[in-house]
């Protein structure tokens, strides 16, 4: 088992749209704050339009857009460039046991804004030399290209963490943690592929989703981005101090470069509410207006080259997206993607301390919402105006799992394994009622009866794999699960 205490304490260190400077503004919903006026069960995170900037921006797109400006400055620099983009073999640490693709000529791309420490001297998280995931969203790209949706999770989104290569030749047990400790995980012997690999299982495993590629961005790139911009614009409403980010601000319009731009965008605890979700919008804010200026004032050989240079040095990716040509045709395929169907959510979340009154840092996933969501991603099926609407409805009264009261049966030949399942269940915050034996069965079965199919759909979707179906012999008042001889703990 890996240092549990070392991977927490560096887990705890983490939409809007509009145009001009980017501001503190309003945290996006489903921040702490929101969560406690509402009785603590929180807001799904609102799912908001974006523009081109926001997402090619994240997936590198930025890099490639800007792409074709190297013709003019020389094969020399395209091949240098072209090997500044590190490529990575994920696929031989990822196994076999992966989702299938359901949806073949669609991608699913997972995008990592790395804290990692190379380079930084140690400023950022005294103490901490492990790898980190500051900010984590999938890009789902239609197989036709008419449409695309980029779905963010929360760093303190508690979640299944799967056995994963620690890369000195031992692997992880599975647990419950935040969801930006698998990166760490993976990332203990310092190879990004390895800790991309488990962000990708932990991903895959609580998502359904196969992951296509991943792009990971790192401090020092996202720095001399900025600097080779000659800065960005930024209004806080408030005078900014935060320890943990180093930074001091003071409130109003301001153009930072460097460390401050780079506090800027990790600051959490010192803007808004101090929720995650603020932060997710901020930075998404932030490297929208990167995206645009980029866009903008990039018009010399020598400031494209001073850019494109320090983005193509803080990417890694997979091998088959390693590259210049892969990362432009990339974010060509995206570029093409009409405005109003690039869309830009965060996946449904609420506070955990609804079902666990001690833990009130995380957030975990709002059932059936994130099913649907990820269900509908990974049929390619767009997430449209009927859907978020559905959405923002069930945010304001999550069913949450504490209100979900289970029976648990034994349909093995395993003494206790009722008592197991049971156990692991209260862990999430399921309210048991009840364990017993049940029939012999293969496979793990939740049954209810008329009038709970959410807070069934609820608990199968803490479930991978595992069914809800209505049954009139169900018990009354409560859903059933009965564990198979397919049951294992770390299905939870």
């Amino acid at each position: 088992m890996h240092d549990r205490q070392t991977h927490r304490q560096a887990a705890r260190r983490g939409d809007r749209s509009g145009r001009g400077p980017v501001t503190d503004g309003e945290p996006a919903a489903g921040g702490r704050a929101e969560r406690r006026r509402a009785g603590g069960s929180g807001k799904a995170g609102k799912t908001r339009m974006t523009r081109r900037g926001r997402i090619v921006a994240w997936t590198g797109g930025v890099v490639g857009v800007l792409l074709l400006g190297t013709a003019g400055v020389g094969v020399w620099v395209y091949q240098h460039l072209d090997g500044n983009i590190h490529g990575a073999d994920v696929g031989s640490t990822l196994g076999g046991d992966r989702p299938v693709n359901l949806s073949p000529g669609s991608k699913n791309i997972l995008v990592v804004g790395s804290d990692s420490r190379a380079g930084t001297g140690g400023k950022y998280g005294s103490g901490l030399t492990t790898m980190q995931s500051d900010t984590l969203m999938v890009l789902h790209i239609s197989a036709d290209h008419t449409w695309a949706t980029a779905v963010s999770f929360p760093r303190d989104s508690w979640v299944r963490i799967p056995a994963c290569d620690k890369g000195d030749g031992s692997t992880s047990a599975p647990h419950h943690f935040k969801i930006n400790e698998a990166y760490t995980i993976g990332g203990l012997s310092g190879d990004v592929g390895k800790a991309a690999a488990c962000s990708i299982k932990t991903v895959e495993k609580n998502t359904g989703l196969r992951i296509d590629h991943f792009v990971s961005v790192d401090f020092q790139g996202f720095k001399g981005m900025v600097n080779a911009l000659g800065g960005i614009e930024v209004c806080p409403k408030h005078a900014i101090h935060d320890k943990k980010a180093h930074l001091d601000m003071d409130a109003g319009c301001q153009n930072v470069t460097d460390e401050k731009a780079l506090g800027y965008v990790r600051t959490r605890y010192s803007v808004g509410d101090g929720s995650d979700l603020g932060r997710i919008g901020r930075q998404q804010e932030f490297m929208k207006a990167l995206a645009a200026k980029a866009q903008s004032k990039l018009t010399s050989p020598t400031d494209l080259y001073d850019f494109l240079d320090s983005a193509t040095k803080s990417l890694t990716t997979d091998k088959d997206l390693a590259g210049i040509k892969p990362l432009y045709d990339l974010a060509a395929t995206v570029k093409d993607v009409p405005s109003d169907r690039l869309t830009f959510l965060t996946v449904p979340t609420y506070s955990r301390e609804a079902d666990v009154p001690t833990d009130k840092a995380n957030v975990v996933w709002q059932y059936p919402q994130a099913t649907e969501l990820f269900s509908d991603l990974a049929h390619d099926r767009e997430i449209g105006a009927a859907a978020k609407a559905k959405f923002a409805e069930a945010a304001k009264n999550p069913v949450t799992a504490r209100s979900v009261r289970v029976r648990v049966l034994n349909g093995t030949d395993t003494t206790g394994l009722a008592g197991v399942a049971a156990q692991k269940l209260r862990q999430l915050g399921f309210t048991v009622v009840s364990t017993d034996n049940g029939r012999p069965t293969d496979k793990s079965a939740i049954s209810y009866p008329a009038g709970l199919k959410t807070q069934a759909e609820v608990l199968a979707g803490r479930l991978a794999g595992t069914k809800a179906e209505e049954s009139a012999q169900a018990a009354p008042g409560a859903v059933t699960l009965t564990v198979g001889r397919d049951f294992s703990p770390g299905d939870f």
